[in-house]
């Protein structure tokens, strides 16, 4: 293959941007005018049906559930998406588009919004949808013993009622501009009335074949599927593997197509496949080391500070995520949010500082803390930069490495400091309210503050963008300084496929192209 038909293929395939195909076209000395057309040839490649696709993934336990509600990890994430379908969801531009819901409408004030659902969607047991469904899936989210994330961003649904046979009314006690943001989150995928959500009953592009929690999943083909534009291989097998290793070889062999979470260690390794490509995009993943906020010694905001002066983020971001990835600030907001607050002042690896507040607190150690790489690949190595810090500050971290299995059952909101990692979420009010929230169901610190619960309520329903963002930049202030978090780098997030794979489309929000590649990709020759 010559380097110009090389090139069209790499944009095909995804794995370049269609910038970088410019740039490239014109390095080769292709005119401006005909790569833009070769170019847009490339890139409408059609997608081809057929097949069978294996994707490897992390974050699969026993415990696991094929109730979207229970999602924690992303190997139900991905797997669960492939069966339900949302009212809508986020695209490659973090911009809320249709799904089940063609079209929505908020009245003045943003307290009432309507919802006309589509009218060419059926069940994959062949039972068409409904407003009764619709509200039937919303309402078994807010019940008093949902433990849905979800339930933490429809606190303020008051009401959900079927207007018409297919219009769905929200009514809220308070404004809130995101709410199609809200139905769109990816626990809510629509069932019908009455369903327990494990029959695997939902409007997706794959009904289920088997599960296996633990273990893996299959699935084929809805026959009854509404979309065109996904669905496209006739079977999906979903394989649990937890280990980094495994899955880079899983990829290598062929025995996987997909995989997520690569190790930046191995990127260079499947660069040097022609067999594999890297999907890799900076988007709103970050990782994290949550100290519990009701556990001695971090009730103390001091030692929280201390451990947070202590943290040389700029080692982790050079050793852990080699370059894949930027310094974090203590606070979960991207800098792409419209809401980011870049003013607050970046924090430093500072022994000194640390010092000094370990030192407020009377403060001797030693702290454990429990990390495994089942949390985020480099956990372990970016623990042992954490606790050399520590050490500067004449503090002894011991770091506890814990089995990647079970590791999210275990260990995550049970030790009193362990590893994390957050893929982001679209908006603000999303990420604050799922996990920063003083009652948040993934409140992972377990901070408490009604001064910040307070202040992310009113900002949910201010319409005043101006003073909507300061209230967004005062919460991050607040976490930034106060919380449980620390937040030492924001990841890329990197897949990787086998160059069958096309039509790959990478999401700043969420691993394997917002969870949804396995129903949107296909394979060729």
């Amino acid at each position: 293959m010559d380097r110009w038909s090389a090139l069209n293929s790499a944009l095909a395939s995804g794995r370049i941007s269609r910038r970088e195909f410019m740039t490239a076209a014109a390095a080769l000395g292709v005119s401006a005018s005909v790569a833009t057309a070769a170019g847009s040839a490339a890139a409408a490649e059609t997608p081809k049906q057929g097949g069978h696709l294996t994707v490897g993934l992390n974050g699969a336990g026993a415990g696991d559930s094929l109730d979207p509600a229970t999602y924690t990890a992303t190997f139900m994430q991905v797997a669960g998406l492939q069966i339900y379908d949302g009212l809508a969801e986020t695209d490659e531009h973090n911009k809320v588009r249709p799904m089940l819901a063609e079209s929505w409408e908020a009245k003045p004030g943003a307290k009432e919004w309507v919802f006309k659902l589509r009218r060419d969607v059926v069940f994959n047991n062949g039972k068409p949808l409904t407003a009764k469904d619709v509200v039937y899936t919303f309402n078994q989210q807010r019940q008093p013993s949902s433990k849905s994330p979800a339930k933490a961003l429809l606190t303020s649904v008051v009401d959900v009622k079927a207007t018409d046979t297919h219009e769905v009314t929200f009514t809220l006690s308070s404004g809130n501009a995101d709410m199609p943001y809200v139905v769109a989150d990816y626990h809510i995928g629509i069932g019908p009335e009455g369903t327990n959500f494990k029959d695997a009953v939902g409007t997706g592009p794959y009904t289920l074949v088997n599960f296996q929690p633990g273990v893996r999943m299959q699935t084929k083909r809805n026959p009854h599927y509404w979309r065109t534009d996904r669905g496209f291989v006739d079977t999906i097998e979903t394989l649990a593997i937890n280990d980094d290793t495994a899955r880079m070889s899983a990829l290598l062999s062929g025995s996987a197509d997909l995989i997520n979470r690569v190790d930046p260690k191995s990127v260079a390794l499947l660069k040097r496949s022609p067999r594999v490509q890297i999907f890799e995009i900076a988007g709103a993943a970050h990782y994290t080391f949550p100290m519990r906020c009701d556990v001695a010694p971090f009730t103390d905001n001091n030692v929280r500070m201390g451990m947070k002066w202590a943290t040389d983020r700029e080692t982790m971001v050079r050793n852990v995520l080699l370059g894949h990835g930027r310094v974090g600030n203590d606070q979960p907001i991207p800098s792409f949010d419209q809401f980011y607050a870049a003013d607050i002042p970046q924090r430093t690896f500072d022994p000194d500082k640390a010092k000094f507040y370990f030192k407020k607190a009377s403060f001797t150690g030693p702290v454990t803390l429990s990390v495994s790489d089942g949390a985020f690949n480099g956990a372990v190595d970016a623990a042992e930069i954490l606790a050399a810090g520590a050490a500067k500050a004449g503090i002894t971290v011991n770091v506890n490495r814990t089995p990647a299995d079970g590791y999210w059952d275990n260990v995550w909101m049970k030790a009193a400091w362990c590893a994390s990692y957050w893929d982001g979420r679209p908006t603000a009010d999303q990420m604050f309210s799922i996990v920063y929230k003083s009652d948040a169901p993934w409140n992972e610190s377990f901070w408490k503050d009604p001064a910040f619960d307070k202040l992310l309520l009113a900002a949910r329903s201010e319409l005043d963008e101006a003073k909507r963002r300061q209230m967004y930049h005062d919460m991050q202030a607040m976490v930034t300084d106060n919380s449980g978090e620390i937040i030492p780098m924001f990841n890329h997030t990197i897949d990787a496929g086998s160059s069958r794979v096309r039509g790959f489309v990478q999401r700043p929000i969420l691993q394997l192209g917002g969870y949804r590649a396995p129903s949107m990709v296909w394979l060729s020759s």
